[in-house]
């Protein structure tokens, strides 16, 4: 049986002017500031005259832990929101934009799959409205201000040993992990090792996407914490003075993209922070808009529940008062098999036991999210592969769970295939039975918010730290940073910090690596196991597939 591509399905996409997306929102053309035909932002001043409008429900799509399998977390989170508006409720999307680095890599895009995506796949995937450009020149104005100001006889007293402000770039480039600057001699500067991180991982990108408005963005911008001096004493982006600047840099980024899915209902796709080192979800403004303007919005995290859905509740719903209504957790059977010790290249054959032995880690991830006070149901991501008896098999096991699973096939029929699932989430989201509370209370010492995650999320054991990064948390506590929220950066394929431990393990201990503090962002960033912030390709790149056909078409995105 043969399928079309995702870029193939994109291209026949019958798309509406953008201006007739933002009607169905309520949103008048001269608010929209259009990006070509089929993509615009959304004005600052049209999302401050809604921000007393009554709030819509909130949907939460979160998945199992990642595997080669697929899971089809963005896929899931279109076809719901085309399901929704299918019968007849007035839907929109929120979601992050995709980063080069994972398109031209191995990864691929964050645009959806099959029927369930959003439109225009190209643009989103590659430029897209510039956003990310703005957020790497603001990043990067900044580390460039840092060392003038050291070149010019470094009046704030920077030790040049302790500047932790790195450069950014959009791409996987290994080569730039770690690099030495300002070679050449005098005329160039001081040398010093620094490196690249990749722009997803700025803390100027999660900045953008927890400010509510310009003002608070350049609030934050200036308590970046860029290096210290010989006494340890912190020099922020403020004292450099490059607060201002970014903030110009950033106006337009800081405006909500809309753009439509291909049975023309609209989303907003704005923001795209790293899910392990920052706190992986799409803007508050966008969600926020969004919320006002829409009855039901499907919004999504990254990675699985233990990462992308507990820092959704505990650090973005946190910062801008959120309360989910629902939370869908996609599963596929292929990844339940897998986690039930299947192979990759034996997934077809129907295993009913390996389904079985794999849904413990589906379990995990439902009794966690339920831990917040939020109702859950699974959705089930269909493939032509699987069959009656496993698909029952994980319908019978969440039900064992005290959930509920329902097979959507949104990939093969779009908004059609996931009419169950929409009428059954509406239901619940319409209820009122949820009862949101974050995991922990903003007074508790921050090494206790650590365990607290590892105890309740990850099921660990013990969480083990050497003195250093414990006495570097009290010292945060002494300066005033106790109250922040915990942002874990782990491996996103294991409850564990061992990417090959699948399942659902327990007693197993978190080893901390480092803790990084982002005072503009408003989190503790804590490090366990080995963390890449600049990734780099694989064998065989994505990119070598990528190129233009005889017609001028973008050709191998997906």
């Amino acid at each position: 049986m043969s399928f079309k591509t995702d870029i193939e399905i994109a291209r026949e996409a019958k798309k509406k002017p953008i201006q007739e997306i933002g009607e169905k929102l309520g949103i008048p053309t001269e608010h929209l500031l259009p990006y070509g035909h089929d993509k615009a932002k959304v004005s600052q001043e049209f999302i401050e005259s809604i921000k007393n409008n009554r709030k819509g429900k909130l949907i939460l799509v979160t998945a199992i832990n990642p595997t080669p399998a697929g899971e089809g977390k963005t896929t899931t989170t279109v076809g719901l929101a085309d399901g929704m508006n299918r019968i007849g409720k007035k839907a929109a999307i929120c979601i992050r934009e995709a980063s080069l680095g994972p398109c031209f890599g191995m990864k691929g895009g964050a645009a959806g799959g099959g029927y369930a995506q959003v439109v225009p796949m190209e643009e989103m995937n590659l430029h897209f409205t510039g956003d990310f450009h703005a957020i790497t020149s603001a990043h990067n104005l900044l580390s460039a201000m840092i060392d003038n100001h050291i070149y010019w006889g470094n009046e704030l007293g920077i030790d040049e040993r302790r500047v932790t402000w790195k450069r950014v770039l959009d791409m996987n480039d290994r080569a730039l992990r770690d690099t030495v600057t300002s070679l050449g001699g005098v005329a160039n500067g001081f040398p010093r090792q620094t490196g690249f991180d990749i722009t997803v991982a700025s803390e100027v990108m999660a900045i953008l996407c927890l400010s509510n408005n310009l003002e608070d963005l350049q609030e934050r911008l200036g308590n970046i914490i860029v290096a210290y001096t010989r006494k340890r004493e912190p020099i922020y982006c403020r004292d450099i003075k490059a607060d201002g600047a970014m903030t110009v840099l950033l106006k337009d980024a800081m405006q909500p993209n809309l753009v439509q899915t291909l049975e023309n209902n609209p989303a907003f796709v704005h923001g795209g922070p790293f899910a392990n080192i920052a706190h992986g979800c799409n803007s508050v403004i966008a969600t926020n808009t969004a919320l006002r303007l829409a009855d039901y919005v499907v919004t999504e995290a990254g990675f699985g529940a233990d990462l992308g859905a507990e820092k959704f509740m505990n650090i973005k719903c946190r910062k801008a008062n959120l309360s989910p209504d629902v939370v869908v957790i996609v599963a596929t059977v292929r990844a339940m098999k897998m986690n039930g010790g299947v192979a990759r290249k034996d997934l077809g054959p129907e295993n009913v036991q390996a389904v079985i032995d794999g849904c413990p880690n589906l379990g995990r991830h439902i009794g966690n999210m339920k831990s917040f006070g939020v109702p859950v149901v699974v959705a089930i991501n269909h493939f032509v592969t699987d069959t009656d008896a496993e698909i029952q098999a994980v319908q019978e096991y969440v039900a064992s769970q005290g959930s509920e699973a329902i097979l959507s096939r949104h990939w093969e029929l779009g908004g059609e295939g996931a009419e169950h699932l929409a009428e059954r989430v509406v239901e619940i989201a319409d209820s009122g039975i949820s009862q949101f509370a974050p995991l922990y209370v903003d007074d508790l010492p921050l090494f206790e918010k650590i365990e607290r995650i590892a105890h309740s999320i990850y099921r660990a054991s013990e969480v083990i730290a050497d003195k250093k990064v414990r006495d570097q948390l009290r010292a945060w506590e002494e300066a005033g940073y106790g109250h922040l929220p915990i942002c874990m950066a782990k491996t996103q394929y294991s409850f564990s910090t061992d990417p090959n431990l699948r399942g659902a393990p327990t007693g197993h201990t978190i080893p901390i690596r480092e803790v990084r503090l982002s005072a503009g962002a408003g989190f503790i960033v804590v490090v366990c196991g080995d963390i890449m912030t600049m990734p780099g390709l694989p064998s065989r790149p994505a990119a070598e597939g990528i190129g233009l056909n005889d017609d001028g078409e973008v050709e191998g995105l997906f």
